[in-house]
């Protein structure tokens, strides 16, 4: 188990840590489900701490062959769910953890911010680097896993909108937004770049293999985190601004945010049509499971908690009714796909390490 270990488990960590930040947010039952997600964030923490150990001690114990994760193709992409998984415990720590521990927690979210920043910011220009240099691809292979190392910065920049207003230093919530800011600069062209190659990849090629269905699903996550973080950045620009003299540009980033933020919105609807009739037709012809399934939960969920974040910030109350229709399909997915990974797990046949058979 520990040999054949590799980061594509985090993925679960992303659609476990997702679903718990979207069940307090459905109008009108939102905190009746709190405990729910409160439970789940917990379970998200053992669960990544688990998968830290298992990896970490991958390394220790099998560093040889762990380092080869770095000339696979497809296997390093998912470096980047690492990071991404920790910003939804991050996230966690603000929506759950300080009415359980209090604004102690503040500081310790803090600190794990700048941490997965650092990984994210590694994971988004390394792996691309190794792209470049190493690894051997083509158009007709490419998948949206391609995504993976590039949008982690996103994500962070997302959480760092969400730690920025509960820091008590009026320039550490300036650096956390700007830093919060160039984040985003930092993944979202690029990831909009390969989504331009993703859509002509499948017009000429048509869809990837049965054993990548899930990946039709990771293009709404860059878009919906994209929508989010324009939201939460543009929320807290106003007041962060101002405490620096600088009010005027404050209210026209939150304008930006809201524009930018339904526009991206809009952007993810197209895709979360298309990944719908695509997996309908995978379904159809029927998809072994594998772990990229927790591809579906993500960019759903990252999507859902953005709809939900406009419709606060419009008071509109259809963006509400969509959030719980995909809220509650999300969570279905989380049941299913946590149901086949348990079983899969206890089996064994879910511990592959594709780079352990690709000498490279």
């Amino acid at each position: 188990m520990i040999r054949q270990f590799t980061p594509n488990w985090f993925a679960a960590t992303m659609g476990t840590g997702i679903l718990a930040l979207a069940l307090p947010q459905v109008p009108g039952i939102g905190s009746s489900l709190k405990p729910i997600g409160e439970v789940l964030w917990f379970f998200n923490i053992a669960l990544f701490a688990l998968f830290t150990g298992l990896y970490g001690a991958r390394w220790t114990m099998f560093g040889h062959e762990a380092r080869r994760i770095f000339g696979h193709n497809t296997v390093s992409m998912f470096i980047g769910t690492i990071p991404m998984g920790l910003a939804t415990i991050i996230n966690g720590c603000l929506g759950f953890g300080i009415a359980r521990f209090g604004n102690g927690i503040v500081p310790v979210a803090h600190v794990l911010w700048w941490i997965d920043v650092a990984m994210s910011l590694a994971c988004g220009v390394l792996i691309p680097y190794l792209m470049f240099t190493r690894h051997e691809h083509s158009l007709d292979g490419m998948t949206a896993v391609w995504l993976l190392p590039v949008v982690a910065a996103e994500v962070a920049g997302a959480s760092g909108g969400l730690l920025a207003p509960h820091l008590v230093d009026a320039q550490a919530q300036l650096v956390v937004l700007a830093t919060s800011y160039v984040l985003w600069a930092y993944s979202v062209p690029v990831a909009f770049g390969i989504l331009a190659i993703l859509i002509l990849r499948m017009a000429l090629h048509k869809l990837p293999h049965e054993s990548m269905a899930a990946s039709s699903w990771l293009a709404l996550g860059p878009i919906g985190t994209g929508a989010l973080g324009m939201l939460v950045l543009g929320a807290d620009a106003p007041a962060i601004l101002a405490a620096h003299g600088l009010a005027g540009v404050g209210t026209v980033a939150q304008g930006i945010g809201v524009v930018a933020g339904l526009c991206l919105w809009g952007f993810g609807l197209w895709w979360l049509a298309l990944a719908t009739l695509i997996t309908i037709r995978y379904w159809r012809a029927g998809v072994p499971f594998n772990l990229g399934w927790w591809g579906y939960a993500f960019p759903l969920g990252v999507y859902t908690v953005a709809t939900f974040r406009l419709g606060t910030t419009l008071n509109l109350g259809f963006f509400g009714i969509v959030g719980t229709v995909l809220t509650i399909a999300l969570a279905a997915m989380w049941l299913l796909v946590g149901a086949k990974t348990l079983a899969g797990a206890w089996r064994g046949n879910l511990f592959v390490s594709p780079c352990i058979a690709t000498p490279n």
